[in-house]
């Protein structure tokens, strides 16, 4: 981009907000037209394997798409937008599943809607204590999520923002080799 062009930036950060919303909700739909009924406890850690490593191979791949972004932080924002409802909805998923296989695991029974307002409260830490995990199964899957959700929040933010500045780096180095010398606009 040379100092004469006018910035792209808002279009990019609209556009952006669009697509979020558009994936967020494409998300949360398919996760309530899901047959998610008749699944056993066994089937549900291989399902919540499966979605966990397709996690993480589209994390891979949004890191390497925000190093190789003309824009690496606001492509950075699409990638934690896209990310985090695909990571709350597994383990929604997943407690959804574990409910209806064993009506003991939680509290109460768990609705779809329940579910994903009790991997939220998880997920934030808040844990208001109104839904809880009764049987092992359940509170296996509440432990890995707490632990993945330290992971997501630590390793998976520091590793966008090292994404980030490398993809400015990148840039800049691009910038100066080829003349352009736009240095000033931020990523």
């Amino acid at each position: 981009m040379n100092g004469t062009s006018a910035s792209p930036r808002p279009w990019l950060i609209v556009r952006g907000l669009l697509r979020t919303v558009f994936n967020a909700a494409v998300m949360v739909a398919i996760y309530f037209a899901l047959p998610l009924e008749g699944r056993s406890t066994g089937f549900l850690f291989v399902e919540l394997g499966i979605g966990l490593t397709l996690l993480a191979a589209m994390i891979t791949w949004q890191v390497r798409a925000i190093v190789g972004s003309e824009h690496p932080g606001i492509r950075a924002s699409y990638a934690l937008a896209a990310t985090t409802p695909m990571f709350l909805l597994l383990f929604s998923a997943a407690y959804v599943i574990l409910s209806l296989s064993d009506s003991a695991a939680f509290s109460e029974p768990l609705s779809r809607l329940d579910s994903i307002y009790f991997t939220v409260t998880v997920f934030s830490t808040v844990g208001f204590g109104d839904i809880t995990p009764v049987s092992e199964s359940a509170r296996l899957i509440v432990v890995v999520q707490m632990i993945l959700d330290l992971v997501v929040l630590g390793l998976g933010v520091r590793l966008i923002l090292s994404a980030v500045q490398r993809g400015r780096a990148a840039r800049a180095a691009a910038e100066v080799g080829t003349g352009n010398g736009d240095e000033g606009t931020p990523g």
